[in-house]
Protein backbone atom coordinates (compact mmCIF):
# COMPACT_ATOMS: atom_id res chain seq x y z
CA UNK A 1 0.00 0.00 0.00
CA UNK A 2 3.03 2.27 0.69
CA UNK A 3 4.36 1.81 -2.91
CA UNK A 4 0.98 2.69 -4.30
CA UNK A 5 0.43 5.69 -2.03
CA UNK A 6 -3.14 4.48 -0.90
CA UNK A 7 -4.35 6.21 2.22
CA UNK A 8 -7.46 4.78 3.61
CA UNK A 9 -9.84 7.12 5.61
CA UNK A 10 -12.58 5.43 6.81
CA UNK A 11 -13.36 1.23 6.97
CA UNK A 12 -15.80 -0.59 7.96
CA UNK A 13 -17.95 -3.57 6.99
CA UNK A 14 -19.82 -2.16 4.28
CA UNK A 15 -17.46 0.98 3.18
CA UNK A 16 -14.04 2.39 2.27
CA UNK A 17 -12.63 5.63 1.13
CA UNK A 18 -9.44 6.82 0.91
CA UNK A 19 -6.89 8.85 -1.72
CA UNK A 20 -3.83 8.61 -3.87
CA UNK A 21 -1.29 11.87 -4.51
CA UNK A 22 -0.39 10.11 -8.19
CA UNK A 23 3.02 11.49 -9.45
CA UNK A 24 5.99 9.92 -11.86
CA UNK A 25 6.29 7.44 -8.74
CA UNK A 26 3.12 5.72 -10.15
CA UNK A 27 4.30 6.18 -14.42
CA UNK A 28 4.79 3.76 -17.09
CA UNK A 29 7.40 4.26 -19.27
CA UNK A 30 5.22 6.87 -21.63
CA UNK A 31 4.55 9.42 -18.73
CA UNK A 32 1.07 8.49 -17.86
CA UNK A 33 -0.29 6.25 -13.93
CA UNK A 34 0.09 2.85 -14.72
CA UNK A 35 -2.99 0.78 -14.42
CA UNK A 36 -1.28 -1.70 -12.12
CA UNK A 37 -1.62 1.25 -9.47
CA UNK A 38 -5.32 1.32 -9.81
CA UNK A 39 -6.23 -1.96 -10.15
CA UNK A 40 -4.07 -2.70 -6.66
CA UNK A 41 -5.32 0.09 -4.71
CA UNK A 42 -9.17 -0.95 -6.03
CA UNK A 43 -8.16 -4.85 -4.75
CA UNK A 44 -6.58 -3.11 -1.38
CA UNK A 45 -9.87 -0.94 -0.57
CA UNK A 46 -12.33 -4.56 -1.36
CA UNK A 47 -9.97 -6.74 0.57
CA UNK A 48 -9.85 -4.08 3.50
CA UNK A 49 -13.46 -3.72 3.92
CA UNK A 50 -14.64 -6.99 3.47
CA UNK A 51 -12.01 -8.16 5.85
CA UNK A 52 -13.88 -5.99 8.15
CA UNK A 53 -17.23 -7.45 7.66
CA UNK A 54 -16.12 -11.48 7.86
CA UNK A 55 -14.53 -10.37 10.94
CA UNK A 56 -17.05 -10.41 12.74
CA UNK A 57 -17.48 -13.93 12.00
CA UNK A 58 -13.84 -14.61 13.21
CA UNK A 59 -12.99 -15.11 9.17
CA UNK A 60 -10.88 -12.49 7.01
CA UNK A 61 -11.47 -12.06 3.06
CA UNK A 62 -9.29 -12.88 0.41
CA UNK A 63 -9.48 -11.93 -3.11
CA UNK A 64 -10.76 -14.17 -5.95
CA UNK A 65 -11.09 -12.00 -8.70
CA UNK A 66 -10.21 -8.43 -9.78
CA UNK A 67 -12.08 -6.87 -12.52
CA UNK A 68 -11.05 -3.32 -12.74
CA UNK A 69 -11.49 -1.06 -16.01
CA UNK A 70 -9.20 1.87 -16.63
CA UNK A 71 -11.39 4.76 -17.87
CA UNK A 72 -9.12 8.25 -17.91
CA UNK A 73 -5.35 8.74 -17.78
CA UNK A 74 -3.59 10.44 -15.88
CA UNK A 75 -0.50 11.76 -14.83
CA UNK A 76 -0.93 13.47 -11.37
CA UNK A 77 -3.01 14.68 -9.26
CA UNK A 78 -5.21 13.75 -6.12
CA UNK A 79 -7.49 10.57 -6.76
CA UNK A 80 -10.23 9.66 -4.06
CA UNK A 81 -10.72 5.82 -3.27
CA UNK A 82 -14.39 4.66 -2.51
CA UNK A 83 -15.29 1.35 -2.09
CA UNK A 84 -19.33 -0.44 -0.72
CA UNK A 85 -20.26 -3.48 -0.64
CA UNK A 86 -22.25 -4.91 -3.07
CA UNK A 87 -23.04 -8.05 -1.67
CA UNK A 88 -22.07 -10.27 1.66
CA UNK A 89 -22.53 -13.50 2.12
CA UNK A 90 -21.71 -16.39 4.73
CA UNK A 91 -18.74 -17.43 2.12
CA UNK A 92 -18.52 -14.67 -0.66
CA UNK A 93 -18.35 -11.21 -0.81
CA UNK A 94 -18.66 -8.50 -3.88
CA UNK A 95 -17.64 -5.42 -3.76
CA UNK A 96 -17.86 -2.29 -5.84
CA UNK A 97 -14.73 0.27 -6.04
CA UNK A 98 -14.45 3.71 -8.16
CA UNK A 99 -11.32 6.40 -8.52
CA UNK A 100 -12.51 9.82 -8.83
CA UNK A 101 -10.22 12.55 -9.92
CA UNK A 102 -10.51 15.96 -8.52
CA UNK A 103 -12.75 17.15 -10.97
CA UNK A 104 -15.29 14.16 -10.21
CA UNK A 105 -14.65 12.10 -12.98
CA UNK A 106 -14.37 8.52 -12.97
CA UNK A 107 -10.62 7.70 -13.68
CA UNK A 108 -11.27 3.81 -13.16
CA UNK A 109 -13.73 1.59 -11.78
CA UNK A 110 -13.58 -2.40 -10.71
CA UNK A 111 -15.45 -5.07 -9.15
CA UNK A 112 -13.54 -7.60 -6.43
CA UNK A 113 -14.94 -10.66 -5.48
CA UNK A 114 -13.72 -11.93 -2.43
CA UNK A 115 -13.93 -15.69 -0.26
CA UNK A 116 -14.20 -15.52 3.37
CA UNK A 117 -11.86 -17.98 5.25
CA UNK A 118 -11.03 -19.19 8.24
CA UNK A 119 -7.46 -17.46 9.39
CA UNK A 120 -4.92 -19.59 10.33
CA UNK A 121 -3.77 -20.14 13.73
CA UNK A 122 -0.74 -18.00 14.61
CA UNK A 123 2.12 -20.52 14.28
Amino acid sequence: MSAAGLVLETVDGSHVTGWIDLSADHHQPWGIVHGGVYASAIETAASVGASSAADQLGMIAVGVNNNTNFLRSMSEGRVTVVGRAIQQGRTQQLWEVEIIDDRQRLVATGQVRLQNVTPRPPA
